[in-house]
């Protein structure tokens, strides 16, 4: 996550829609507090575009459908307000308010993993999501370094079960929607460092 905007006072769910559609840039809204977010690489910008195109495609005359990173979605209890890189929601959306851009009610929603934010992704959010979003069943979260994608599926008893696909050749399966998409359709076009790059980059953050 990004630095926390300066407020004497915490705002409040309501101050916070305000506030977010009269920014030129995106931020979340986390127990009161207004974090941006940052800007995204050419690999997150390739994969988010590569993600969209795959799964917008397989549910072409679906009942569910793929929104754009634009679209926010909120916790139950109004205490977060979060930008996935993409939702997909199955039957009629539901929102907000009368604007249309807070989703209530995401089935699944897509996450692309950044080294300042991925512990907080992988845990704190994955929590609240889970407890705070009833409609949702699968949480997605894409690694930019390597092709690697780790899933959270609900089952029916409940549960969370976490899958992870791994490697150029697998393929990413989310049941609910009935959707399978290649990794390397994922990550087309993405460049991976190689071992000796990610080895010189170690040694020069040791020195």
């Amino acid at each position: 996550m990004g630095l926390a905007l300066k407020k004497t006072a915490l705002y409040t769910p309501d101050e916070y829609p305000e506030f977010e559609r009269a920014s030129d840039v995106r931020h979340e809204y986390v127990g009161g507090e207004i974090y941006e977010i940052a800007g995204e690489s050419l690999a997150h910008s390739r994969i988010c575009v590569n993600i969209a195109r795959e799964i917008s495609l397989a549910l072409k005359g679906n009942k569910c459908e793929a929104l754009s990173p634009n679209m926010k979605v909120r916790a139950e209890s109004k205490g977060m307000f979060a930008y996935p890189d993409l939702s997909i929601v199955c039957g009629e959306p539901v929102f907000h308010d009368k604007q249309r851009d807070v989703l209530l009610n995401p089935k699944a929603i897509i996450k692309l993993l950044s080294s300042s934010a991925q512990r907080y992704d992988q845990t704190k959010k994955f929590f609240r999501y889970r407890k705070e979003i009833p409609s949702l069943t699968d949480y997605i979260l894409i690694y930019q370094d390597s092709p690697f994608i780790e899933h959270h599926e609900k089952v029916s008893d409940g549960r969370w079960v976490h899958n992870a696909f791994d490697g150029i050749e697998d393929v990413l399966r989310i049941p609910s929607i009935n959707c399978e998409v290649p990794l390397s359709e994922i990550y087309d076009r993405v460049e991976f460092a190689s071992a000796d790059e990610e080895n010189n980059e170690t040694d020069a953050e040791g020195t």
